[in-house]
């Protein structure tokens, strides 16, 4: 066997290993075969990233594309969806094709849009600078009464969900959440925006 496997001209036998990789990841139970499936990545990420980079000519859409058709492609193979192993190749190139497709469709949609609407996302508008201030916030703070004080502290500082609050008032999860939407008006109100 081992003499035979030495005759095969290596061309010949690339694509017996990746069928052999392909076959395991398929018969293994999904998650098992991690060796099998960062294997087959490694041996055609360079060829995925290459077609990326020729038709979408972006490397960062490039990197996208290895990582959206690989993990497509083991998400094939776990579910027993690729039917010929040993056209593996011609399975991830298809993949990589449409793939590849579908994003410069999504682009050239994106691109109409932006022309149509005379949107420019080059160079966005930065809002002014907010500044806070925090006394007159305190001050406005202070006026709340203390379960809503209770509620807003609750919900902005310790990041506390309206069940949770709820749970530690002893009440409904809607009476914290009413309490919040009026505390956070007063609040508003105060500090006098709009």
């Amino acid at each position: 066997m081992l003499s035979c496997c030495l005759m095969l001209d290596p061309d010949e036998i690339l694509p017996i290993i990746d069928q052999a990789l392909a076959s395991q990841i398929a018969a293994a139970e999904p998650g098992c075969a991690t060796a099998q499936e960062a294997e087959l990545c490694r041996r055609f990420a360079h060829r995925v990233r290459s077609y990326g980079l020729r038709h979408l000519r972006d490397a960062q859409a490039a990197e996208d594309l290895v990582q959206d058709v690989l993990l497509l492609v083991i998400q094939k193979l776990r579910a027993g969806e690729v039917r010929e192993h040993d056209r593996i190749a011609s399975f991830i190139l298809g993949t990589c094709r449409m793939l590849a497709r579908n994003e410069i469709r999504g682009d050239t949609r994106r691109r109409a849009l932006l022309d149509r609407f005379n949107i420019s996302i080059d160079d966005p508008e930065h809002p002014a600078h907010f500044q806070l201030d925090a006394s007159r916030l305190a001050e406005c703070m202070a006026k709340l009464s203390e379960r809503a004080r209770t509620v807003t502290v609750l919900t902005f500082y310790a990041d506390r969900s309206a069940a949770e609050i709820a749970e530690e008032m002893w009440v409904s999860a809607n009476n914290v959440r009413v309490m919040r939407h009026r505390a956070l008006a007063a609040l508003q109100q105060c500090m006098g925006a709009s």
